[in-house]
């Protein structure tokens, strides 16, 4: 007899992975079900900025669990590094945004949340080559290496005894009496207790598809691609990553450099395309002319959950009374994941927040 546990989620990417952690930190039994490889979808394909770009021109609410993120991390790459041996690289190698126009609002939000701020003088600008316009120094910003945070993660959710299941898609929902019973999968059926979609670019194509009745707290998700390029560069031919315009340079800790982003409406494609690389090869090369003989070795795409605003659903689903939904994070999907975690958790097991819930719910209006 298959043992049903407290919490299942589907999706396994950063939201899903770091949410089924702290379900285990509370004592809950966890299984995490993924279509395909955990962690391969928009969670690798990112750049990792621990902090939304311009975060003075974004919403509150994702300033909300950026901040709360930030104070995180810490202790949570910490734990990883100890418990698996996998570094997930979290580096506090600081941020520099060449132009702010709206350096007061850039300031203000600095002040407000104690984000550490400088002006950027001459000497940031010896290797790079742009037009500076009131350049901002954050030192105290970090950098996740995607692929490695997840790999970590996986990990650790693996040594803690947390049921993944990868390459399984959820095929139909059984409902009954406004309670979800059982899901059946390509891999078989299972029973559940508590459902959580978490599943980023996907989960509204999900509702649609298992509840097309409900129309109420349907979260309004698309995909929204990305393409990135990555250079194989000597180390520190760059030191701090740097924010141009709507670009920007991430340097890693073995000296390779990635180049991004485009943001492109264009459904579920994943196709990188040559112009993209051109564009974001031309943009990198100008800023950092030391890039000019540093081999181009990968370009790719992934797709963002773009929801309005870029605020992320955080709820309990206010019809079915098991299901719950984590997911709609856009671009800042590492940089707000640990307190979007705790926050699920805390609604779930109906702990007080660190952070106010109301924005994140699925019957709000913009």
């Amino acid at each position: 007899m298959i043992k049903t546990p407290d919490i299942t989620i589907i999706g396994g990417g950063v939201i899903g992975l770091l949410t089924a952690r702290e379900f285990f930190n509370a004592g809950a039994t966890v299984t995490v079900i993924d279509k395909n490889f955990m962690g391969q979808e928009s969670s690798w394909a990112g750049g990792g900025i621990l902090l939304p770009l311009y975060p003075w021109r974004q919403a509150e609410a994702i300033s909300r669990l950026a901040i709360q993120s930030l104070s995180l991390y810490p202790a949570l790459a910490a734990q990883l590094i100890a418990d698996t041996h996998l570094d997930p690289e979290w580096t506090p190698c600081g941020l520099l945004i060449t132009k702010n126009p709206d350096i007061t609002a850039a300031i203000d939000w600095c002040d407000t949340n104690n984000i550490a701020f400088q002006n950027a003088g001459s000497d940031f600008f010896r290797e790079i080559d742009t037009t500076p316009d009131n350049p901002l120094w954050l030192p105290e910003i970090a950098q996740a290496r995607n692929p490695r945070l997840v790999k970590s993660l996986k990990q650790d959710l693996i040594n803690k005894g947390v049921t993944l299941i990868e390459h399984c898609e959820l095929t139909n929902i059984t409902l009954a009496q406004n309670r979800i019973t059982q899901i059946k999968t390509t891999t078989g059926q299972f029973p559940v207790n508590q459902l959580i979609f978490s599943a980023g670019a996907w989960t509204g194509q999900l509702f649609r598809k298992f509840f097309p009745v409900i129309t109420g707290d349907a979260p309004k998700i698309v995909p929204v691609k990305g393409q990135m390029v990555l250079f194989d560069a000597k180390p520190d031919i760059l030191r701090t990553m740097v924010l141009d315009g709507d670009q920007y340079l991430i340097p890693r800790r073995d000296g390779k450099i990635l180049a991004g982003s485009t943001v492109e409406q264009d459904d579920f494609n994943k196709r990188t395309t040559p112009e993209a690389r051109d564009q974001l090869t031309e943009f990198a090369i100008k800023l950092l002319p030391g890039l000019k003989n540093a081999p181009l070795i990968h370009h790719w795409a992934g797709l963002r959950p773009g929801t309005d605003h870029g605020i992320p659903y955080i709820d309990k689903h206010h019809e079915i009374c098991n299901l719950s939904i984590n997911a709609g994070h856009f671009r800042n999907g590492l940089v707000m994941g640990p307190a979007s975690a705790q926050l699920m958790v805390d609604l779930i097991l109906n702990r007080p927040t660190a952070v106010t819930p109301e924005p994140y719910q699925l019957s709000r209006q913009h």
